[in-house]
C-alpha cells in the first residue's frame, strides 16, 4: 500500500511539473527583502530565514538613485556614527553579511541603518573600443547582459542564477564554471570599480575613490563582503559576442574520478552533476561556438523556472512526510522521478520554445544564466520561485565547498565510500541537484581562490522548526566536515551554514592583506558588524543545546544534538574524526 501511495504521489508531482511547461513564464514577484513599519525595519534574505533564525532589525533604509546620493548616505551614517550595510533588491546571500546590528528586538537599533541599491540602477555605459562596460552597482545582472549583448559583445563569466546585482555578485565571489581564460569567477573579469568610503569632516564625511587594475586595493575590493565601503560602479572586461553549444550526457558514475579534470580541460564552460543515490553522473558539454552557428536556444534551468505553487507545496509536504516517518526510500522515489524529468527536459534547455534535441545552441547572454521565476505579473498568482517563503514551498540548506584541485578527487572518493555504505541515505540531496561540480581558476583577489579550484554545491532538507532533527543528518554533517575540515575546502562567502566558516581566516594566504585594506579604508569599522565579523574571522558562537542541528556548531556533547529525540553526538562513519548528530534507539552502542 505504501508503494502505491508513493507511486501515485510521484505521478501527481510529475503531472504538476508538466503543467509548468504549458504555463506562461511569469510568477508573483519575490518579496522585498526590507520590510518597514513605524518602529523600524526588518531585513530578510530571499529565503525568509537567516542561519540563526534571528531577524535583523535596523532603524531605517535609504534608497539612493545617483552616486552622489549614495555618497551622502554613507556620509550621514559616518557623521552620526551609525553602523551601515548595503542591501540589494534580491538579497540572496545566506549568511547574515548584510545585517549591520546584533539587536534582537523589534525596537530597532538607532545606531544601524541600511542602504539599498534597488533604485540605483540606471547607468550601463559600454566602451566598445576598449571592450568594457561600466554599470551602477545596483544594476541587475540580466539588465547588464542584455545591454552588452545588444551591443554585439558578451560578458564571459556569470553565476548560474541571474537574481543578483553587479556589485552583489562580485562582493561574495559569485561564479560560473571555467578553467579557461580568466576563469569562471566573475570578479576576475573586473578591471575597475568605484568605492565610497568614510572620510573626514573636511572631506564631507564620505568620498569616492576609483580603483583600476594597477591598484593593489582592487584585489581587496573585488571580493569584499561589503566590508570596505559601498561599491558605486563596476567595470567588466568584455569579448566579441559568441554562442554556446550545450549537451547533457546522463551516464553511470563508475569512472567519475577519472573524468573530472579531463572534462574541465576539454569544455570551456563544462560542469558535472553527480546524483550519488542514483549512481548517475551528468556531464555538461558546454563550449563556445561562432556567432554564425545556427540556433537560438535558451537555458531556462528547471530549478529557476516559475513553479506552480501547489507543486512546490506538494514536494515540501512529501519531504516532511518522509522525514517524519523516517522513510528514506520515499525520498528515493522522488529523486528517481526528478532525475528522470531533468533528463527528459534537458534540465531546462530549450532549442526554441521547448527542448527538441541536442545540441542546444544559443547566444551567450541566453545560455550563461537564468532565473525566469523572477519575471513577475500581478495577474499571475499561482506560480512563484519554489523557495519563496510566502508560499511555504521548498526550504533547504545550501552548502558550497571550494577545494584546491589537488584535494578534490580524494574528497570524491570519501563521499563515494560513505554512499556505498547505504546509498538511500543520499536520496535527500538527489531530490535537489545532487552534487553540482564546477571549476574556477586561481585569482589575485585576496578573498578569492589562490589556486585552480573545484566547487561543489549540494542542497538538502531544512526543518521548519530549528529543534527538529533531520533524517540522515549525520551523513550531511560528515560530508560537510570532510570538505571543510579534512580537506580544508573554503566556503562560498554567500552560502553555507556557520560551521563552514570555522578557521576560514587561515585558509586564505592573502587574508592579512584584506584585513590591512579594511583597516585602511574603514578604520572605524563602519561597515563591520557582529555577523560579518563572525563569518570573516571564522568565529564559532557559544555552544548551546541543539546548536549542531542547524550547523551553528559541531557537536562535542549529546546535548548539542537532540538526545530527547534520539539524536546523539557520534563519530563519522568514513571520516571518523567528524562529530555528527546520529539517530539511535539508544545512547549506548
Amino acid at each position: 500500500m505504501t508503494h502505491l501511495i508513493m507511486a501515485n504521489h510521484s505521478c501527481f508531482l510529475l503531472n504538476g511539473i508538466l503543467l509548468i511547461l504549458m504555463s506562461t513564464i511569469q510568477a508573483i514577484p519575490p518579496p522585498n527583502p526590507v520590510q518597514c513599519n513605524s518602529t523600524g525595519c526588518i531585513l530578510h534574505n530571499s529565503y525568509g530565514v537567516w542561519g540563526d533564525r534571528k531577524d535583523c532589525y535596523v532603524s531605517g533604509v535609504v534608497y539612493p538613485t545617483t552616486e552622489e546620493e549614495l555618497r551622502l548616505a554613507v556620509a550621514n551614517a559616518n557623521k552620526n556614527k551609525q553602523k551601515v550595510k548595503v542591501v540589494t533588491k534580491f538579497s540572496h546571500t545566506i549568511p547574515k553579511l548584510a545585517c549591520p546590528t546584533s539587536t534582537a528586538s523589534i525596537l530597532a537599533d538607532q545606531n544601524a541603518t541600511l542602504i539599498s541599491t534597488e533604485k540605483y540602477r540606471s547607468d550601463i555605459n559600454i566602451d566598445a573600443a576598449n571592450m568594457a562596460v561600466t554599470a551602477d552597482s545596483g544594476v541587475p545582472l540580466r539588465d547588464l547582459i542584455d545591454k552588452v549583448e545588444a551591443a554585439g559583445l558578451s560578458l564571459v563569466a556569470s553565476p548560474y542564477w541571474e537574481g543578483v546585482t553587479v556589485a552583489g555578485l562580485i562582493s561574495t565571489g559569485a561564479h560560473g564554471s571555467s578553467w579557461w581564460g580568466a576563469g569562471g569567477a566573475v570578479h576576475d573579469h573586473v578591471i575597475g570599480l568605484s568605492l565610497i568610503i568614510p572620510a573626514t569632516a573636511s572631506e564631507g564625511y564620505a568620498k569616492v575613490i576609483s580603483l583600476n587594475h594597477q591598484d593593489p586595493l582592487l584585489n581587496a575590493a573585488k571580493v569584499s563582503l561589503g566590508m570596505l565601503g559601498v561599491i558605486s560602479k563596476v567595470t567588466f572586461s568584455l569579448e566579441p559576442a559568441f554562442k554556446r553549444s550545450i549537451t547533457y550526457n546522463f551516464t553511470s558514475d563508475d569512472r567519475i574520478e577519472d573524468q573530472v579534470f579531463d572534462h574541465a580541460k576539454k569544455h570551456e564552460f563544462g560542469d558535472i552533476q553527480w546524483y550519488p543515490s542514483r549512481h548517475t553522473v551528468v556531464y555538461r558539454y558546454d563550449d563556445r561556438v561562432p556567432l554564425s552557428t545556427a540556433g537560438n536556444g535558451v537555458n531556462d534551468f528547471i530549478g529557476f523556472q516559475p513553479n506552480a505553487i501547489l507543486v512546490s507545496q506538494s514536494v515540501r509536504a512529501s519531504e516532511k512526510s518522509f522525514e517524519n516517518a523516517r522513510n528514506a526510500n520515499g525520498k528515493c522515489t522522488l529523486a528517481s522521478s526528478f532525475v528522470a524529468y531533468k533528463k527528459l527536459t534537458a534540465n531546462g534547455l530549450k532549442n526554441n520554445l521547448i527542448f527538441t534535441g541536442y545540441p542546444v545552441v544559443g547566444r551567450q547572454g541566453k545560455m550563461q544564466t537564468s532565473g525566469s521565476c523572477l519575471n513577475s505579473s500581478p495577474a499571475r498568482i499561482d506560480q512563484a520561485c519554489s523557495w519563496d517563503p510566502r508560499i511555504k514551498g521548498l526550504f533547504f540548506y545550501e552548502s558550497t565547498a571550494i577545494f584546491p584541485a589537488t584535494k578534490f578527487i580524494d574528497f570524491l572518493r570519501d563521499v563515494r565510500k560513505l554512499r556505498d555504505l547505504k546509498p538511500e541515505n543520499f536520496c535527500g540531496v538527489d531530490i535537489y541537484n545532487g552534487f553540482l561540480i564546477r571549476f574556477i581558476k586561481a585569482s589575485k583577489a585576496y578573498l578569492g581562490q589562490s589556486e585552480d579550484s573545484v566547487v561543489v554545491d549540494f542542497n538538502y532538507y531544512r526543518a521548519d522548526d530549528p529543534s527538529t532533527p533531520r533524517l540522515n543528518q549525520d551523513v550531511w554533517e560528515e560530508v560537510e566536515q570532510m570538505a571543510f575540515i579534512k580537506y580544508g575546502a573554503r566556503p562560498h562567502w554567500a552560502k553555507n551554514r556557520n560551521v563552514a566558516f570555522l578557521d576560514v581566516q587561515n585558509k586564505y594566504p592573502n587574508f592579512n592583506r584584506f584585513v590591512a585594506a579594511k583597516e585602511q579604508l574603514d578604520p572605524q569599522n563602519l561597515f563591520s558588524s557582529e555577523w560579518s565579523d563572525q563569518i570573516l574571522f571564522g568565529r564559532q558562537s557559544n555552544k548551546a543545546d541543539g546548536c549542531a542541528l542547524e550547523g551553528q556548531c559541531i557537536c562535542s556533547e549529546d546535548r548539542h544534538c537532540s538526545p530527547e529525540k534520539g539524536y546523539f553526538c557520534r563519530s563519522g562513519l568514513v571520516y571518523t574524526e567528524a562529530r555528527v548528530c546520529r539517530y539511535s534507539m539508544s545512547a549506548v552502542h
